[in-house]
């Protein structure tokens, strides 16, 4: 039996876009007709694996009447999901785009404030639907106001015995703690894997030593340390167990928006390994469905006809012969 993608987004928003001529003070800005759009980490990671062709259950806490707007802009998408209820109202975010320098604002608000009820009402939540069967558990986005920074770590400590492989993606003293679990993936920037380690990485050097430490202490059993348009950085056991690292390349594409690339990879990579691809595989069909969603505008995700094309782009250059080296004979 395949493993189910669960996901947790424990902060979502309705995602806002809209473009203007150009952004100045003191001014009317007449904007272009918005789009609306579910949003937050974990809700991305759904919405982009149902694009690419899988599926994945999202679960998010929700409240008011924008709750009530994200719950129906995720029905519209038929997406499999289920809100939890609380008081507060929903966040909305807000994108500008400004037509004519093609600079992007971008607005986050904060979440609403969360009660201890509510909190513990979603880790029993991910708990009940979790437990009896393999899946892949994505705990994904910042903590609203109220949640306590070790929820990430409380959720994955939850989890043990359910037989769930949980992937954290977040920041700050959330993954700092989340690791100090124990999870099957972590996917962190430069920054991020800095924060981790809590320590200023300097050089590659550094950084690849920092992942292999994730490894070494039992913080993570793969740990892909995202480097933008250079790529990825994977690191696991190998079957001997002594760890293997490897700099995969990322495909070069035209950037218009950054926004959703790292949940796109956090889709594609599970994805691909719910479809029996190998860890290399599936983190190269990440990159792909990443540079899908940099190639579109907004907060649109990744495309699964772009995504498919950029991977196969991927796995011709593995096969193209390297031009020889040295004096020939």
């Amino acid at each position: 039996m395949s493993e189910s993608i669960i996901t947790l987004t424990m902060n979502p928003a309705i995602d806002k876009n809209t473009a203007v001529e150009s952004v100045g003070s003191d001014q009317k800005l007449r904007c272009r007709p918005p789009r609306f759009e579910a949003g937050g980490g974990g809700i991305n990671v759904a919405r982009a694996a149902a694009e690419l062709g899988g599926s994945a259950q999202a679960l998010y806490p929700a409240g008011g009447f924008t709750g009530g707007l994200l719950e129906s802009l995720l029905d519209r998408e038929g997406l499999e999901h289920l809100r939890i209820p609380i008081e507060g109202m929903t966040r909305e975010n807000l994108t500008v785009y400004e037509s004519s320098t093609g600079s992007q604002y971008r607005f986050g608000m904060p979440g609403a404030r969360m009660s201890e009820e509510e909190w513990r009402s979603c880790l029993k939540t991910i708990h009940d639907r979790a437990k009896g069967s393999p899946c892949f558990l994505v705990l994904s986005g910042s903590l609203p106001p109220g949640v306590p920074d070790d929820f990430y770590a409380r959720a994955v400590y939850s989890m043990n015995g359910t037989g769930c492989r949980i992937i954290v993606d977040t920041s700050g003293s959330a993954l700092r703690k989340a690791a100090e679990e124990g999870v099957y993936l972590l996917k962190p920037n430069l920054r991020e894997l800095g924060q981790i380690v809590e320590r200023e990485l300097r050089d590659e050097e550094e950084q690849e030593a920092a992942a292999r430490q994730l490894i070494e202490s039992g913080k993570s059993s793969v740990v892909v340390v995202s480097l933008g348009g250079a790529g990825a950085l994977l690191v696991t056991r190998d079957e001997a167990g002594g760890i293997r690292t490897e700099n995969l390349r990322a495909p070069r594409v035209p950037i218009r928006s950054r926004i959703g690339a790292g949940d796109s990879m956090v889709a594609g990579i599970l994805l691909a390994l719910t479809r029996g691809e190998d860890l290399r595989g599936a983190v190269q069909f990440g990159m792909a469905a990443g540079a899908s969603a940099v190639m579109t505008e907004g907060t649109e995700l990744c495309r699964r006809d772009d995504t498919e094309r950029l991977f196969e782009r991927l796995k011709a250059q593995e096969n193209t012969p390297r031009p020889p080296t040295g004096d020939s004979q």
